[in-house]
């Protein structure tokens, strides 16, 4: 076959950022120079939830888990000499998404470039923050307002830009099931354009362009024969979407477009050496069948279950897809599935069970109704505790952590410490230095605008109105408006939202039948409450600063439940001081904190020394998360009880080293019952 009749490559990317918009626009190029064909930016957890750096919430967390970006100088340097006229540029953002669009928006004007060539995605699925990933801002209705608002804006001005990537990757990160993952996420894709249609800024006839700008981005795991099934599902029900309800007839404009990063939740700390396979079978996922192929790609590298992968760990996975691209013969046949029997009698069942559920969540109103009134969050939380409990029963089997665990030391994590990259404690204090110069100078040349204030004002009118938000938000940017200050503007007029937690309505994911590992720490759970006088052992389950990533301190609270403990957990987004407040007025007989994003340098010690100050040192206090070994030695020193991380996959387990803790810390004999 000749190498003019190739299917043409996927776009490939990794996703990176951090630390400050100077060092992540040098991974940006690096990434170019080594054979990317897109960019993917990360931005730190403040950008993603509308604060500035300086802002109590935002401490420990700015340039952790991507790039901060505070206004519109930060994206001038982000992309400094990056011609964004000729870049495919992703950006993982979501209840901010209008503001960074706005902010790239005017970068691309400074640039020259025109604005109908400009190519990407803004994420801006807000559904999934309040089911899974936690960056969410404000409520239901205003979000979809801002969604709505977005398209309707971009297939206007920016007639090649992906206003929205509907996400069902984060959803399987949070426990859904295929079916799951299929139904909710086109469930949220009917949401949304029905409210676009709803809000009457685009033409009837031109409708089809909306349909045609929704893009998908998902996840695929290590079971790659049943997610490549899933991919063909996804687009045949999409396309009966398009065709039935919104009545698209042009086959183009119903096509499912669709990127990937594959399985992060599957990637395991202990032996991560096995990660490189895994991340090379969930590409396959996506790539082998040409009918359902993803059109761009992004993998994670081999050592993100242990912190930040440096440079040369993002190359190795963009190395896997270019060794695949380019040195087999994939691209060279049409659809390698075509005809198997196999194939499509599970693609059938998949979309016929999705089917099944769009119809049950469509009963209940839509995907906003069913956000609402907690039954997808409920479900979600229920199918990873099941998932977790065929873990630790070892029917799922994770090679090197419940099967295999026997190792030779690995050479990759002979110095742990060096296996992953670190940001500095204080890119921290320069960008908040940098923030506040910036606030400074505004007013002065090259700028010379009104002042924002009057920028925000007209953005809180046009809010309160019906008017489109983007101009007034293209307004903020060019007035030198900080991230903070345009999503503070539009919390006054919204409101917040704080979305269900799942955790009281998940049902019992372990038996605890007699001799079982969950009855006995139940027996110890008893025992323990009953020393010391108590009807229940009480748990405060925190998760302090910005880390939305909730799904390990669900998991814990309801196994916590189901062993006898009384949980208080308020869900996401809590300052140590209202943490340490809550397990005062709720007199706990332990605090854990639950902490992914790398800000528990800043956080726990905080936590730890308000206890104190409060007079409550002898409440125990654990922590878990991604916590590199020479970090989970400092916090062991400053007074931490227990660190998990998570090569510490028995629940059931942790649940008994929280007993013991509160045991020592409350001077009482150890029990000798087996967990």
């Amino acid at each position: 076959m000749t190498e003019r009749s190739k299917d043409r490559p996927w776009l490939m990317r990794t996703y990176a950022g951090h630390s400050t918009a100077e060092a992540s626009n040098e991974l940006y190029r690096l990434g170019l120079a080594k054979g990317q064909t897109g960019l993917s930016v990360a931005f730190d957890l403040p950008t993603q939830t509308g604060y500035d750096p300086d802002h109590v919430l935002a401490r420990g967390e700015v340039g952790r888990v991507g790039v901060p970006v505070s206004h519109l100088g930060d994206l001038r340097r982000l992309f400094r000499d990056i011609p964004l006229e000729r870049m495919n540029t992703s950006m993982t953002i979501n209840a901010t998404a209008m503001w960074l669009l706005a902010l790239y928006q005017v970068v691309a004007e400074e640039q020259g470039a025109d604005l109908t060539a400009l190519q990407g995605t803004t994420q801006n699925d807000i559904v999934k923050e309040y089911l899974s990933r936690g960056t969410h801002v404000f409520p239901p209705g205003p979000s979809l307002r801002l969604t709505t608002d977005m398209i309707a804006y971009t297939v206007r001005h920016l007639p090649r830009w992906n206003p929205i990537n509907i996400c069902s990757y984060h959803l399987q990160e949070a426990g859904a099931t295929p079916v799951q993952e299929i139904a909710y996420a086109m469930s949220t894709a009917i949401a949304v354009l029905d409210a676009v249609r709803a809000g009457g800024q685009v033409p009837e006839e031109e409708f089809g362009d909306v349909v045609a700008r929704i893009s998908f981005f998902v996840n695929a795991g290590v079971r790659f024969v049943e997610e490549m099934c899933k991919m063909r599902a996804f687009g045949r029900i999409w396309d009966r979407v398009a065709r039935d309800r919104y009545g698209v007839t042009d086959p183009k404009k119903r096509r499912f477009r669709y990127g990937v990063q594959v399985n992060s939740l599957g990637l395991t700390e202990a032996q991560p050496e096995n990660n490189v396979q895994r991340i090379v079978l969930e590409m396959l996922a996506v790539t082998l069948s040409k009918d359902a192929r993803a059109r761009a790609v992004q993998l994670p590298a081999w050592n993100e279950a242990l912190g930040l992968p440096r440079p040369w760990d993002q190359q190795w996975s963009l190395r896997i897809q270019q060794v695949l691209a380019h040195e087999s013969d994939l691209l060279e046949y049409e659809d390698l599935f075509a005809g198997s029997h196999v194939v499509e009698e599970k693609v059938i069942a998949l979309t016929a069970e999705a089917l099944a559920e769009m119809d049950r969540i469509e009963e209940m109103g839509g995907a906003m109704a069913a956000v609402e009134s907690g039954y997808l969050k409920g479900c979600l939380v229920a199918s990873h505790a099941e998932r977790r409990a065929r873990i630790e029963a070892g029917t799922e089997k994770i090679v090197g952590v419940n099967v295999f665990a026997t190792s030779e030391p690995s050479p990759l994590t002979a110095d742990l410490d060096t296996a992953v990259q670190s940001v500095d404690p204080a890119v921290e204090a320069r960008v908040v230095a940098a923030l506040r110069g910036w606030r400074d100078t505004r007013y002065q040349p090259p700028f010379n605008h009104p002042r924002p204030c009057k920028a925000l004002e007209r953005l809180k009118t046009a809010a309160a109105g019906t008017d489109n938000l983007m101009e007034a938000t293209l307004e903020c940017a060019r007035a030198g408006v900080t991230t903070g200050e345009w999503a503070g503007a539009l919390r006054e007029v919204f409101g917040e939202f704080r979305a269900p937690t799942g955790v009281s309505s998940a049902p019992v994911a372990v038996t605890a039948e007699a001799g079982t590992p969950l009855a006995l720490v139940r027996t110890r759970v008893a025992r323990t409450a009953a020393d010391l006088g108590a009807g229940k052992l009480r748990l405060l389950v925190g998760k302090p600063g910005l880390d939305g990533h909730s799904n390990g301190a669900e998991q814990i609270a309801v196994r916590a439940r189901d062993a006898g403990f009384e949980v208080v957990y308020q869900g996401i987004r809590l300052t140590p001081e209202q943490i340490v407040a809550a397990a005062l007025a709720e007199d706990v007989h332990c605090v854990g904190l639950s902490i992914l994003s790398g800000s528990h340098t800043a956080l726990v010690p905080d936590v730890l020394e308000r206890m104190r100050a409060a007079g409550a040192a002898e409440v125990p206090v654990i922590v878990g998360g991604i916590i590199p070994n020479g970090d989970a030695e400092q916090l062991r020193r400053a007074g931490v009880a227990a660190v998990f991380t998570p090569k510490d996959f028995g629940i059931t387990e942790i649940i008994g080293r929280i007993v013991d803790e509160i045991r020592t810390a409350n001077e009482l004999a150890p029990l000798e019952v087996p967990a």
